[in-house]
């Protein structure tokens, strides 16, 4: 805590030269605002309350889509790394799709599924699927093969070695999987809504930068940057208080 101040510097450092150099050339454009007129516009997006209605619409269809894209590819990895046969006969088709970039899938997926939140929830769900698939996969064959051992002696069934012996192994990398997702998942929201869907915080930014409204699209860049900031803060606290061995080296 008692270097946050000097974390700080920077940014307070840029925000001062800005408004410095904003007021001595009488800044008035289309495409910059000065700090003041930033914090000026988002407070009245504050008040009216359109920011709050767009991050919750961001933030519930991250949550679903990061939940449904993790919760499927931290499966389908278990099963592959569990299942040898599998993981060879899946290996190349995940190879091929992995690189895919998930921006690509929206006008395929909009065609199907048209515009609103379920097209950005299945977008971002794609989005989160194989990085969970490789992460979980990788972290299943690292799993202590004494362990593996004891469940084949035990004559454990697929549920109960799962249960008793890869799940407890490897919880902590399938937790650190959630918060790389939750980070992207945020991004992607974001990237759908300016591109494709009509709502949320990526919304609020194309209609601010259509209206030549620069202090309103860079109060919502800079709520989205804050927003991300404090959801890293609460999972790396979830993260030392789950599994404090695994929690040391985050920032506190």
């Amino acid at each position: 805590m008692h270097t946050g101040w000097r974390a700080a510097l920077l940014p307070v450092g840029l925000i001062l030269a800005a408004q410095v150099a904003a007021t001595a050339t009488q800044l008035e454009s289309d495409t910059l605002a000065s700090p003041a007129d930033i914090a000026r516009a988002l407070a009245a997006i504050l008040t009216d309350g359109s920011l709050a209605r767009a991050t919750l619409d961001t933030l519930k269809a991250a949550a679903a889509g990061c939940a449904l894209g993790v919760g499927l590819g931290s499966f389908i990895g278990i099963l592959l790394g569990l299942f040898r046969i599998a993981d060879d006969l899946l290996d190349l088709t995940i190879e091929l799709l992995r690189p895919v970039p998930v921006v690509a899938l929206i006008p395929v997926t909009m065609m199907l599924l048209g515009f609103g939140a379920q097209m950005e929830i299945v977008i971002i769900t794609l989005g989160m699927l194989w990085p969970s698939v490789v992460l979980a996969r990788a972290a299943v064959k690292e799993v202590e093969p004494r362990l593996m051992e004891v469940s084949r002696v035990m004559q454990l069934g697929f549920a109960a070695r799962l249960v008793k012996i890869v799940l407890p192994a490897i919880l902590p990398q399938l937790f650190m999987s959630l918060k790389l997702a939750a980070g992207y998942a945020l991004v992607v929201a974001v990237t759908v809504e300016i591109t494709a869907n009509p709502q949320g915080l990526g919304y609020g930014i194309m209609m601010a930068q259509q209206a030549l409204r620069p202090a309103e699209m860079f109060a919502y860049l800079l709520w989205i940057g804050a927003v991300g900031w404090l959801l890293s803060l609460l999972l790396n606290a979830t993260q030392r208080r789950l599994f404090p061995a695994h929690g040391r080296g985050e920032p506190r």
